[in-house]
């Protein structure tokens, strides 16, 4: 009968040089490199008043180690950072044995402030120095994630009034209740539970007030449209995402084509991209070149983000919502979409129209008539009416033909309100020579040359964000506050960059 050594798995001390965990060719070893040897940490200086008297603190390059770790790790509790400190044998060599209390990584974390953003431009000019960023195209994409913040407590200062009011009144109808059934046997503890009932619904009123009292003012958008405001998190927003609504931020990256580093992140409370567009380009000035093409898809076009990239002559090539339509390599991309998940598809089903459209008149372009559904003809009050840009013909029925009209209510919004029903059909640009910079834009992104530059944007940014999402299983900020959010953010974006350092080489 064969015999074996008995392996011992239990407990014990060993003899163990932490140095050497750190293997050469990892993320940890070029990780603890370059905020050894490369990074400036002295800004984080200010923040201990301990030189004379007070205990000594952690040093921040200790921290900052230990956080990016488990930030590649998919780790981002404190409290799992605490404990891979005590278990993790690379985690022990990052911190030197030392198991910072969680406070004190979750403090460090959320007061990062402004320091994110100085080492961030630090490890991009290290990733220059190695050779890492080619200055061609800078392809720009976000992704929303949700936030540390309760969707069901968002809405405007009006809503957030009705509410309280309604607590408050129903918390008085109670109270006058139980004044009417004092007098009544009640069983034992019934009289406890409501009159907790009644202080959790003051004391709910009384948060709603006292967040109404310290913000005055609505949210409002770049445009000056309100938004909705949220009382877990304010600086949070409602976005639309393929698996529904959710309270978050989004995060946005310029990515270099090279080797997909990432020159600019940014993270904002609002889930427009088209008005984060321009901030990024902007900020990444003393990156790029003149030559440095600026690529995104379409989320972020409008005709006045393609305005303002042609007046700074910026080279750019920004999708519009037909550009697949237009393009013959998409034209079986329908065969391999995936079949809607009942559980997550939140489409519905094309409502018929409830009034009558332009496309139920009869319009005669020759002779210049309009024919409603009812059969009453409409008589022109324009023929070269200019609404938004473009020319059309404008009809309007008649008094004595439309306010017996049996039709009323499929043919007007309000019936009850307008007398007559108007419609206009257009013809095309009111000044067919004029070219707008979408047009000129869809003209270079159609040609043989855009297509392919704007081809290389999928292979730059998508597995970066694929890296992100599934690899560093980021799926939601755990901070409140946009410029936390923002930091952590980039947090996640620095471990990309460090990442891409140690692929190619750097501190071997």
């Amino acid at each position: 009968m064969a015999r074996y050594k008995h392996i011992d798995t239990s407990p014990r001390f060993l003899a163990v040089d932490l140095e050497r965990q750190l293997l050469p060719g990892t993320f940890e070893h070029a990780l603890n490199y370059l905020i050894g040897h490369e990074i400036d940490l002295s800004g984080f200086d200010d923040r201990y008043c301990n030189d004379l008297a007070g205990a000594t603190a952690y040093p921040p390059g200790m921290l900052l180690k230990v956080v990016l770790f488990a930030y590649s790790q998919g780790i981002v509790s404190s409290r799992g950072i605490e404990r891979a400190c005590r278990e993790h044998v690379t985690f022990i060599a990052l911190c030197g044995d030392s198991a910072p209390h969680f406070t004190t990584l979750a403090a460090f974390v959320s007061g990062l402030g402004d320091e994110v953003a100085r080492l961030f431009s630090q490890v991009l000019f290290i990733c220059d120095r190695q050779g890492l960023i080619g200055r061609e195209m800078f392809a720009i994409d976000g992704v929303k994630l949700p936030a540390n913040a309760a969707k069901t407590k968002s809405g405007t200062r009006a809503d957030f009034e009705r509410q309280a009011a309604k607590l408050e009144a129903a918390a008085q109808a109670m109270l006058a209740r139980h004044r009417e059934n004092d007098a009544l046997p009640t069983e034992p503890g019934l009289a406890e539970k409501a009159a907790r009932r009644v202080e959790r619904l003051e004391h709910d009123a009384t948060q709603l007030r006292d967040w109404l009292k310290a913000n005055p003012d609505d949210r409002r958008g770049a445009k000056g449209s309100m938004r909705k405001s949220n009382r877990t998190d304010n600086d949070s927003a409602k976005m639309a995402t393929s698996k529904g609504v959710i309270q978050g931020y989004t995060g946005v990256a310029a990515v270099d084509d090279r080797h997909q580093i990432i020159v600019e992140a940014q993270a904002h409370g609002t889930g427009s991209e088209q008005e984060l567009l321009l901030p990024v380009i902007k900020a990444t000035a003393a990156m790029r070149t003149s030559q440095t093409l600026m690529t995104a898809d379409a989320g972020y076009h409008s005709e006045t983000n393609v305005k303002a990239l042609a007046e700074e002559d910026i080279p750019a090539l920004i999708a519009d919502n037909g550009m697949r339509k237009r393009d013959e390599r998409f034209k079986d991309r329908g065969k391999y979409k995936q079949f809607p998940d009942p559980l997550y598809d939140k489409t519905k089903s094309p409502k018929k129209a409830k009034h009558y459209r332009p496309e139920d008149f009869a319009y005669d372009l020759i002779a210049g008539t309009c024919v409603c559904p009812a059969g009453k003809a409409l008589y022109q009050n324009g023929a070269n009416c200019i609404h938004n840009g473009f020319v059309g013909a404008k009809f309007q029925g008649a008094q004595r033909d439309c306010v017996p009209c049996e039709q009323r209510e499929k043919c007007l919004r309000t019936p009850e309100k307008t007398k007559t029903r108007q419609v206009c059909f257009f013809r095309g640009k009111a000044d067919a020579t004029a070219e707008s910079h979408t047009d000129r834009m869809k003209r270079a992104i159609d040609s043989e040359r855009g297509r392919v530059l704007y081809g290389g944007r999928f292979a730059t940014v998508e597995p970066v964000f694929g890296n992100l999402r599934h690899n560093k299983r980021l799926d939601r900020f755990t901070l409140r506050g946009r410029k936390k959010v923002d930091g952590q953010w980039k947090l996640f974006c620095l471990v990309h960059n460090i990442e891409k350092l140690a692929h190619h080489g750097y501190a071997q």
